[in-house]
């Protein structure tokens, strides 16, 4: 990432005891790994080679790492996915970058550590590296049926922007509807406040 990124990092590990939080690239050792919680978090995931192309791509590939501290971690994770070396696998996501905009493609949290905050700090840190790369909007598309994801993107500044219908597969021969939502980062500053 950058170090307006590593910055928002630092501020959220003093709330973890100054554990170190890391953003750690996806390679061909870890895609694994990513490609297995994938199948825990969605009931239509993405599959490895959706990974592999997009590390290919050069798209920005980042996971969300922590140190364990067995004092102090819920007995929820000890079966969390963990790297090779150890660390805690606490989310990750997949952004394109365009013109002026970054296109956010998957954000995941890892189902045991969800409703901690850890898609909110991915998705402070994807937009402080965003404006690094000089782009002016953020855009993601989110399942309509998906309140909670909708209101936490709502919360940090991206407002609806329209509708792709039938754009996501859903049970049997069904589509489901997917909002489109944008966050303009040129006139929003960190964590959705108006500038």
């Amino acid at each position: 990432m950058n170090a307006e990124a590593e910055a928002v990092l630092r501020s959220e590990a003093s709330a973890w005891a100054g554990r170190e939080l890391a953003f750690v690239p996806m390679n061909a050792e870890n895609l694994p790994l990513v490609a297995e919680v994938e199948k825990t978090a969605y009931s239509h995931p993405w599959n490895l080679r959706h990974f592999s192309d997009s590390v290919d791509s050069g798209y920005a590939t980042q996971m969300l790492v922590m140190t364990p501290d067995p004092m102090q971690d819920p007995p929820t994770w000890a079966h969390a996915p963990t790297l090779p070396d150890g660390r805690w696998l606490l989310g990750y996501f997949v952004a394109m970058k365009g013109v002026d905009e970054v296109h956010l493609l998957n954000i995941t949290t890892v189902p045991q550590h969800r409703r901690q905050g850890w898609a909110k700090l991915m998705l402070q840190a994807l937009a402080a590296w965003s404006r690094l790369q000089g782009a002016h909007w953020l855009w993601l598309e989110v399942r309509a049926s998906n309140v909670v994801a909708r209101a936490l993107y709502e919360s940090i500044g991206f407002q609806q922007g329209g509708l792709r219908r039938a754009y996501y597969p859903d049970a049997g021969q069904q589509r489901e509807d997917a909002v489109v939502m944008s966050w303009n980062l040129a006139l929003q500053g960190h964590g959705g406040s108006h500038e």
